[in-house]
């Protein structure tokens, strides 16, 4: 073992210092489910600023410096406050704010979110064709699609809620068909790991398979 370490040494320290870049400077997170639909697809691979908030001591939540402030509306990735598991989701509220939901429209500091219909899609749920409405949302400037399923049972009202220190509220923009923070709590900041940027490249997972190339690069808004 220590002849191979001595003979491979340059390609083991290559492996540490790519480790070390992975979980403290830039990484990249497949997409796995619907939950961020419209805007992100399963299959997109996004590009991942781990040092848009905060330097942490790599492959640990023990953050050094404070280096950016999480925005409302911003893509989030972040470790669950469940069980741990990376997740994906739109930040939409910040410590101070107050904010509840009636009907799926949210209110932020009593200032109720703009919405503009976009149109109607169909999109399969365990099987079945669901309606999908579309529409985009702004949220004291920040402004996204999202899509709304009329006929899934889910959690459309809730608070108002204050916001504590260091938390943040997160919300899939697939706002029926994601589990976020409705269901796992308001997300510490040391969980954050950094804010989703572009889309790197694109397959279509659930189809052929095929090179989604209109989505490399695409930016995240």
């Amino acid at each position: 073992m220590k002849n191979w370490l001595r003979a491979n040494k340059g390609f083991v320290a290559f492996l540490m210092l790519f480790g070390i870049f992975r979980t403290a400077v830039a990484d990249w997170n497949p997409i796995p489910s619907a939950s961020m639909h419209p805007n992100l697809l399963e299959g997109d691979v996004v590009f991942v600023n781990r040092l848009a908030f905060d330097l942490k001591v790599p492959l640990t939540d023990v953050v050094v410096k404070h280096l950016g402030e999480p925005r409302r509306g911003d893509v989030v990735t972040f470790s669950s406050p469940a069980d741990g598991t990376r997740l994906i989701k739109r930040l939409i509220a910040v410590p101070g704010d107050v904010v509840e939901m009636r009907n799926e429209k949210l209110v932020i500091n009593g200032q109720p979110a703009d919405y503009v219909a976009l149109g109607e899609q169909y999109e399969t749920l365990d099987g079945t064709a669901m309606r999908a409405l579309r529409v985009t949302e702004t949220l004291n400037g920040a402004k996204h699609d999202i899509q709304v399923l009329p006929n899934v049972v889910a959690l459309r009202t809730f608070g108002p809620i204050v916001v504590p220190k260091d938390r943040y509220l997160m919300l899939g923009d697939n706002r029926d068909n994601s589990h976020d923070s409705r269901y796992i709590g308001l997300v510490p900041r040391e969980l954050l790991i950094g804010r989703a940027e572009r889309v790197l490249v694109s397959a279509d997972i659930n189809g052929n398979w095929m090179p989604r190339t209109d989505r490399f690069g695409m930016r995240l808004r």
